[in-house]
């Protein structure tokens, strides 16, 4: 899955099935959206050496990531500058982070941290690729699609 033409198709809310440790490994962008239903939303990640998911906060969104390969630091908190829960993860090691968490997960390794997360509800465009964290940033057409369920009108911060 070195190119777009060999990674996962997001297919939106229909029945979807892939080795999802494979894709996560394989995958070399930032973020690229798998699969997106009603309700929760599947992404893989990868962190470059020295890189960062990002400190943010989804106050409506608990979220589930999950290292398959490569080292990180997860970091949590009630606030931006008080991030209590601070953990090495490791390949194997999954983070949960509820909603309305502060958050960031570091690579701390020698090697891309390979992730896949798992959002609910959905957080991001269907079938988004993002190469870099620098272009996720700046995407401002990356929003949920309208058949998925969203809560209320809270919005993202990012520190």
């Amino acid at each position: 899955m070195h190119n777009l033409a060999d990674r996962i198709k997001d297919i939106g809310p229909d029945p979807q099935s892939f080795n999802i440790e494979d894709a996560t490994n394989e995958n070399r962008d930032y973020r690229s959206v798998a699969w997106s239903g009603r309700y929760l939303q599947v992404t893989l990640m990868s962190i470059p050496i020295g890189g960062e998911i990002g400190l943010e906060d989804h106050p409506e969104t608990d979220q589930f990531l999950r290292i398959e390969a490569g080292t990180g630091r997860a970091q949590m908190g009630a606030a931006q500058d008080r991030l209590t829960f601070d953990l090495q993860v490791s390949a194997g090691w999954c983070v949960l982070v509820p909603a309305g968490t502060w958050h960031n997960v570091t690579n701390t390794g020698a090697c891309p941290l390979q992730v896949y997360t798992i959002y609910a509800p959905a957080h991001h465009k269907p079938d988004t690729v993002q190469a870099t964290a620098a272009l996720a940033l700046g995407d401002k057409d990356d929003v949920p699609a309208d058949w998925s369920v969203q809560p209320g009108q809270a919005h993202d911060q990012h520190a």
